[in-house]
Parts: C-alpha cells; structure tokens; sequence
C-alpha cells in the first residue's frame, strides 16, 4: 500500500502543469486572483501572493501552502512602482527567476458618461491600465535575460464589446487587449508568451452589491444559464501558463459561457 501512495504521489508530481515555475500573482487574495493562486499551488507552482491587505495575503498564502506548494506573499499597490519594483526584486533575489506574471489586480468605479467623475476614471485607470504596464515592464528584464516567460492579463468582455455604465472600466480593458497585441509581437521572439482572458459574468465580490434580480437576468443571458466560477478562469490561466499552450501567443480567450454569442 505504501509502494502504491509513493507512485500516485510521483504520478501527481509528474502531471503538475506548472511544477517550480515563479508565479507572480497581483490581485490574489481573493475572487478570480485567489482562485488562480490556489490553482496554481495544485499544479505544482512557486505562488508569489500580491494584493493590498496584509490579513488577505496572510490568508490566501496558507491556503496555497496547504495545497502543499511553497508560496510567499506580498503587500503591493500595483498602481505604485516602487512597491511593484521592490516586491520583483525580492522574488528575484530568493529564486533567481520568475515565471509566470498574471496581471489580475483591477477594480471598477461605474457611472453614466454624465455622471463620472473624474476621481473615478483615473482610479479605474492607474489600477487597471497603468498597473498593468507597471507589473510587466518591472518582470520583462528578467524573462528575457531568462530566455523564456508568460504574461497573462485579464481583460472582460467588457473590453471586447464595452457595457453601460462602464466607460473607463470598458477602456482599461481594451487597453489591456492593446498591452496583450504589442507586447506577444515584441516579446514573442524572445521566448515569452503573452496573452488575455476576457471574464464574464463571474459569480466574485465584485457582484456583490448587484441586486438578485438583476443576477438573475444576468444568467438568463447566458447560454449555459449560470454565473462563471472564479475557477473556470483560473483553469484556462493554468492552461496558458503552461506548456501545453507553448504555441499560444497574442490571444484573447474570452470565458463567458456563450455570453457574447
């Protein structure tokens, strides 16, 4: 029996996607970021923990470090460059690469165009854009000194097709498309990947402020009937990031089931 569990434990190690690979991870203390961090534990990853509350980081760290993998976490404001630079550097020192950056950190802010006020367009902009931008740039040295890296960056169906009420949200998220373009045609020839995941209604606590009834025509739109789990989008983020996608570079998956058909 014991000669058994070894074997299924080696199996398991061998089918690990994303085994050793430094996996940074902003916005992972919760919703579609904590799921990704967890995911990326099952499959064997290094998870490099970033968000902006040191209790949510305490928290999602131990969960990946229960799933047996080894992580550590950061607080990071991706929106301020010495944080982002800082918290490379110090994965850089301890593991002498990184791997994989997932750009999930983002936020919304929503209003009429009437209505908006600028507050919350340049808020929505210096996460969802400008962070972005910050995270990437501050990794892209060191995967191209490496020879090999994966940038994954979420977008939304918003940013694809735009929505009420979302007018700087829907320009973070095209911009994200526009990041994703420009750096796979840069990037491509030095051996990292880049590519977009474009959510869409995900059942995260981002909905929760949105009446039920309005939930519910929300799923009525949807083909499959039902809301996204956080860990339908932290699945294709694992596929991307892996070597099964090595031939994937400057795409878009949008993860909406159907929505936009």
């Amino acid at each position: 029996m014991r000669k058994l569990n070894r074997m299924n434990q080696q199996t398991n190690m061998q089918n690990m996607r994303l085994k050793d690979k430094v996996s940074l991870i902003t916005g992972a203390a919760q919703g579609i970021g904590l799921a990704t961090a967890i995911k990326f534990a099952q499959e064997g990853a290094i998870v490099i923990v970033c968000d902006v509350k040191q209790g949510a980081v305490d928290e999602a760290v131990k969960k990946c470090k229960d799933m047996g993998a080894q992580a550590l976490g950061f607080v990071m404001d991706v929106t301020q460059r010495d944080m982002v630079n800082a918290t490379v550097k110090t994965v850089l020192d301890k593991f002498g690469r990184i791997d994989v950056l997932v750009n999930n950190a983002g936020i919304t802010q929503d209003a009429r165009l009437q209505k908006m006020t600028l507050e919350q367009f340049d808020r929505v902009i210096d996460v969802n854009l400008r962070g972005v931008f910050h995270c990437a740039q501050a990794v892209t040295d060191a995967m191209v000194a490496q020879g090999s890296g994966v940038i994954l960056n979420a977008s939304s169906v918003v940013g694809i097709y735009g929505n009420y009420g979302q007018t700087n949200y829907a320009a973070t998220k095209f911009g994200v498309i526009g990041f994703t373009k420009t750096w796979s045609r840069e990037l491509g020839p030095k051996g990292i990947r880049v590519n977009a995941v474009a959510p869409g209604f995900i059942a995260t606590p981002i909905l929760s402020t949105i009446p039920e009834k309005l939930i519910d025509e929300m799923m009525e739109r949807v083909p499959l009937k039902r809301l996204g789990q956080p860990e339908d989008i932290a699945n294709v983020y694992a596929f991307l990031a892996s070597d099964d996608a090595s031939y994937i570079n400057g795409t878009v998956i949008e993860v909406a089931g159907g929505l936009t058909i």
